[in-house]
């Protein structure tokens, strides 16, 4: 996967002890056999990237899925790109640690900021990012080219995600609309209802309407799918929506398959949870999105 989307500020010569320690640990080319019974490493700052966690769930099955969220230093899209990078660079560090043959960056504000500096840390390791997965499909999915994208305020100023469908669909016209209220309303799962609904037609106006020639919205947080109810609600059936969980768990699918790193067919799939705070709220909010996990889901405490 290209790595231009990241921003000018990536800072890419950053925290290079980490980099460094990270690289040091794997040697293993990624063709190994011993590496398809790892799990794929996922991380976000909070339970937004659980939205990537059920999709990667929903297209792979058999893998089994390490899941970090970063509730104690949520969120990541009001913090510096600085910052954004060192703490990404700490969550991959702790993934790859575990030891994983894949690392899901299920963060839009950590790809546009890290996804370079986390690819380089852990090569071999493929590293993949949910901007430019995003991206990708919404060039696709646009009739008329007119794409809005709903991100939080570090992703918008990064201006990863124009640069990447600029890059996949020159005629595209993107505008950008940061809706950091969003993050608060998913965590809290205040999802639909007249107050989402009215958080909604603050942040979009008419942004998608017939008349303003945009036909796709791209959830460019991985939060924002949560907030679907209410966006149906309110912009009705006609706008496109654009996941970018499953744009990037089909593009690991791939990865994966073109690897020769798919799990055995006699594997069973699951999921394991980490967090760095209230890892007992944090094991309720999963499993509200991953049934899977049951009345009885924990999650383990780490300090990164």
């Amino acid at each position: 996967m290209s790595t231009d989307e990241a921003s000018p500020r990536e800072i890419n010569d950053a925290a290079p002890d980490v980099v460094t320690a990270a690289s040091e640990r794997h040697p293993m080319p990624p063709s190994s056999p011993a590496l398809r019974d790892l799990p794929i490493g996922v991380f976000d700052s909070g339970v937004g990237g659980l939205t990537v966690a059920a999709a990667l769930r929903r297209r792979l099955p058999r893998e089994r899925l390490v899941y970090l969220g970063d509730i104690a230093r949520l969120p990541y899209g009001s913090k510096s790109p600085e910052t954004v990078l060192r703490y990404a660079l700490q969550a991959g560090a702790h993934l790859a640690g575990r030891g994983i043959k894949m690392l899901v960056v299920a963060c839009n504000t950590a790809s546009a900021h890290a996804l370079g500096a986390l690819t380089r840390a852990h090569a071999p390791l493929p590293v993949l990012g949910v901007v430019e997965a995003g991206a990708t499909a919404a060039a696709e999915a646009s009739s008329s080219g007119g794409i809005v994208v709903i991100a939080t305020e570090g992703t918008c100023r990064s201006g990863a995600f124009p640069r990447a469908i600029a890059a996949r669909r020159p005629d595209a016209r993107v505008s950008q609309t940061p809706c950091p209220l969003f993050v608060a309303f998913a965590e809290e799962g205040m999802i639909q209802g007249p107050i989402a609904e009215a958080l909604v037609r603050h942040y979009l106006g008419d942004a998608l309407t017939p008349a303003s020639g945009n036909d796709t919205l791209l959830l460019g947080c991985t939060h924002f799918p949560l907030l679907v109810p209410a966006l149906r609600a309110v912009l009705g059936d006609s706008p496109r929506l654009v996941n970018c969980g499953e744009a990037v768990a089909a593009e690991a699918a791939a990865t994966l398959a073109a690897m020769d790193l798919e799990a055995p067919a006699d594997f069973r799939g699951g999921i394991s949870l980490v967090t760095t705070d209230a890892p007992a709220r944090f094991a309720r909010l999963a499993a509200r999105l991953l049934p899977e996990l049951g009345d009885h889901a924990d999650a383990e405490l780490i300090d990164l």
